[in-house]
């Protein structure tokens, strides 16, 4: 389950109203399905699910907290549920609407409610299947994680370190897939929230980085972003005494070095004017529209430009 925290204050509901034993029947049938996904016996778990939704639709206000709060867990169960059972169009319509009640609790107990909200990125992030809708919702929900972060307390940060090993584990499945520059933006994001939670450079965010430089160093174009991106990374991993981290860092850079060296004059020659030529024409073309492809080069460009930029500042 991936609310299994659900806390909700019952005090604030009449133990003798038809709304307390509706709660309570609610939460009932909720334990019952968490055991049967333990069991992986999904369509069981479904229908206990719908049936405490059901039961839900007999409460007295739809805009009570304590009501709103167990909808939102019942919810991320069904959108887990309907993943397992491969619905996931269906998983990625619950999503939605976890967003649309989770941000009017947000706003009015961010303290409460944060953690639910960043652990809904970190399942969108596993569920949906479009990588360019994941991204699109992440940056989209950007303005609300940086607001949690204004009340940090130790439920938004233990909910964003899953939501940080989800995204980088998405960079790796890329990677493996060949597909380098969508690995490159969910990795950039990973090591930004990461860096957010953490408040500085620490071990995590220095191997994320090199796993990113990793990848860089695949596509021929990258390998001098990746050169000055391990460059800069290095010294953090020094002042931690992070030895094993600061030898794969030493020996990335004189891979990269070695290929530079052995590439024939010519093929250098032509390189630089390729890369120059392609600046430029991308400058001509600035403020017109642009080819999905070419936007996706410029995004993962850019936002390994961005973490460069931001362990040399930090160093």
């Amino acid at each position: 389950m991936t609310i299994n925290d659900l806390v909700l204050n019952l005090e604030k509901i009449d133990r003798k109203s038809p709304d307390f034993d509706i709660i309570t029947s609610a939460l009932e049938m909720r334990r019952s399905a968490a055991e049967l996904l333990e069991q992986q016996r999904y369509m069981d778990a479904l229908e206990r699910i719908v049936a405490a939704m059901r039961e839900l639709r007999e409460f007295s206000d739809f805009e009570n907290t304590e009501f709103r709060a167990l909808l939102i867990a019942l919810l991320f169960d069904l959108a887990e549920v309907h993943y397992e059972l491969k619905d996931y169009r269906q998983s990625e319509k619950e999503i939605d609407v976890i967003f649309r009640v989770l941000e009017t609790l947000v706003k009015e107990d961010a303290e409460r409610f944060g953690h639910y909200h960043v652990l809904a990125m970190e399942l969108s992030t596993r569920i949906l299947r479009s990588r360019k809708k994941a991204m699109e919702m992440l940056v989209k929900q950007q303005l609300n994680t940086g607001m949690l972060y204004e009340k940090v307390n130790s439920g938004v940060a233990a909910a964003t370190d899953k939501l940080v090993d989800s995204l980088r584990r998405e960079g790796q499945l890329l990677a493996s897939a060949g597909d380098y520059k969508a690995a490159m933006k969910f990795y950039a994001e990973a090591i930004k929230l990461s860096k957010k939670r953490a408040g500085k450079v620490n071990r995590k965010e220095i191997k994320m980085t090199v796993e990113m430089a990793e990848i860089m160093m695949r596509v021929k174009s990258m390998r001098p972003r990746a050169r000055r991106l391990l460059n800069a990374v290095l010294p953090h991993a020094i002042s931690l005494e992070v030895i094993e981290m600061e030898e794969d860092i030493l020996a990335l850079i004189e891979m990269i070095d070695n290929e530079v060296e052995n590439e024939p004059r010519w093929k250098m020659f032509m390189h630089r004017l390729t890369d120059t030529a392609r600046r430029r024409f991308g400058r001509k073309k600035e403020g017109e529209a642009q080819s999905a492809e070419e936007r996706a080069d410029l995004e993962a460009e850019a936002a390994a430009a961005e973490e460069e930029e931001k362990l040399h500042a930090e160093g």
